[in-house]
């Protein structure tokens, strides 16, 4: 009698700790429910810093026709290899230069009926288009650069995007403008408010990207009194902006 009893009582104990081990969690996320959530305001806060591009990035392309695709492929090809060629002289080099597009495409004349019919079309020849991608790590060639591609034969493309290799500095100062600018909105808004400003419980970074800002240069005008194709460089504009969680004071 007195070992049943004593596994009894053990079997309550255990399931009185089972019962109660189960109940804390229970009881502490009911506390935490119970907790007021802590008063918050969100701002977005916007940086842009400026910097001076460093590199170009070319598109040049030679366009032929012939009357055969072989014709005006060699055509194309003998344009291409020395426009090629002069950018090496130029001191490009062979990492910088990049071919972007090749395509070689039928030219047809789509004659007009006068009885109403679609007669089918004339084929009259071939298309040849090369495309190549510079990077152009020393402005001051630019202008030159262009001038030659197009004496060499280059008749196509030509878009230009001025870059910068390194741009981690221009991007921190905004950054770093961007959190300036939310916690100035903050405090504004928490002084109208009537209420203090807390510690920072969240921050997030959503975007940055570069903006060209054109802007004449003196090398311009350098360029066009050397018979070169007049470039202006600009800035380049980077924008970050951050979304940033604060805590109110009391």
């Amino acid at each position: 009698m007195f070992h049943g009893s004593l596994s009894r009582r053990t079997g309550l104990v255990a399931l009185t700790l089972a019962l109660a081990a189960a109940a804390a969690p229970l009881a502490a996320q009911a506390q935490e429910t119970a907790r007021p959530r802590e008063s918050t305001v969100i701002v977005t806060g916007e940086g842009t810093a400026e910097m001076a591009p460093d590199m170009a990035l070319v598109d040049l392309g030679v366009v032929k026709d012939a009357k055969t695709a072989r014709e005006a492929l060699d055509a194309n090809n003998k344009a291409m290899a020395d426009i090629l060629a002069a950018m090496k002289d130029a001191g490009i080099e062979a990492r910088d230069l990049q071919t972007s597009g090749f395509a070689i495409n039928p030219q047809y004349q789509f004659p007009q009926s006068s009885t109403g019919e679609n007669p089918p079309p004339i084929l009259l020849g071939f298309q040849v288009t090369n495309t190549v991608t510079l990077r152009v790590r020393d402005l001051s060639k630019l202008g030159e650069i262009l001038d030659k591609a197009v004496t060499l034969g280059a008749n196509h493309g030509g878009g230009i995007r001025f870059v910068n290799d390194k741009p981690d500095a221009a991007v921190s100062t905004a950054r770093a403008r961007a959190v300036e600018n939310a916690i100035a909105k903050a405090k504004e808004l928490t002084a109208a408010a009537g209420v203090g400003l807390g510690r920072v419980l969240e921050i997030s970074e959503t975007s940055f990207r570069a903006e060209p800002m054109p802007m004449m240069r003196a090398m311009a005008k350098d360029f066009a009194a050397g018979g070169a194709v007049p470039v202006a460089t600009g800035e380049n504009s980077y924008s970050v902006v951050v979304n940033v969680t604060f805590a109110l004071g009391k």
